[in-house]
């Protein structure tokens, strides 16, 4: 009976966070046919320089994003994210918050530590840097070596002696609970998750990893 309960919830976990990553293409138009009436997610906590930024906190628009480093769909969504900064420049910029689910993704939790050392040790820069390979080289679905993540450090200009003395602490692991709770408490059912904010305090809820397209239609709108 203990084992019938473990696989059960597993397969939860398991449809919960695939069903937030591909959404389908009737629940996708519903959003961006709702972008026009942006209503709030409630208790998302607000943005600020404790985060960390790709951009300006001056950008008129701003995705927070809620993110597995080893969800596959995230790193889609990733890739989705970096042409929306090519595209609209200095009109958006992206919030980078933790939501591992070690239940799926057991090696997410140590990946997220790793990424704050690289952020402690050099930086915002190379935190981002430091996701950018990460979402890279890994396979996703747990798959990544442990054993890259110096080597990525080292790769970005880090020195591995250092980022391996700090990701052998607790360092980080308090911001990755906050961002969690943050995650919960804003909606999120999965990843990834993403919040649009305009600068009339708007919100849009992007709830998956939508392709670019769709993600456009939103920003245009919140850019109204």
């Amino acid at each position: 009976m203990p084992i019938s309960i473990l696989i059960a919830g597993l397969m939860i976990a398991i449809a919960v966070v695939y069903n937030a990553g591909k959404k389908t293409d009737s629940q996708a138009a519903n959003l961006s046919g709702a972008a026009g009436n942006l209503t709030s997610p409630e208790k998302m906590k607000p943005i600020s320089v404790d985060d960390h930024i790709l951009g300006s906190l001056d950008a008129p628009v701003k995705i927070v994003e809620y993110t597995d480093l080893e969800c596959p769909y995230c790193k889609n969504f990733q890739a989705t994210l970096n042409q929306v900064i090519s595209t609209y420049g200095d009109k958006v910029a992206i919030v980078f918050r933790h939501y591992p689910i070690p239940q799926l993704h057991p090696k997410a939790l140590n990946e997220a530590q790793a990424a704050e050392c690289a952020g402690k040790l050099g930086g915002n820069d190379k935190f981002w840097a430091f996701v950018e390979k990460v979402f890279e080289i890994t396979p996703s679905n747990n798959g990544l070596d442990p054993a890259q993540l110096p080597k990525i450090a080292s790769g970005i200009g880090l020195k591995t002696e250092d980022f391996n003395s700090c990701l052998s602490g607790d360092y980080g692991k308090d911001k990755i609970q906050n961002d969690t709770n943050d995650a919960l408490n804003s909606g999120a059912e999965g990843t990834p998750y993403a919040i649009v904010i305009n600068n009339k305090g708007q919100k849009a809820v992007i709830p998956g990893a939508l392709p670019f397209e769709q993600v456009s239609a939103i920003i245009t709108q919140a850019l109204k």
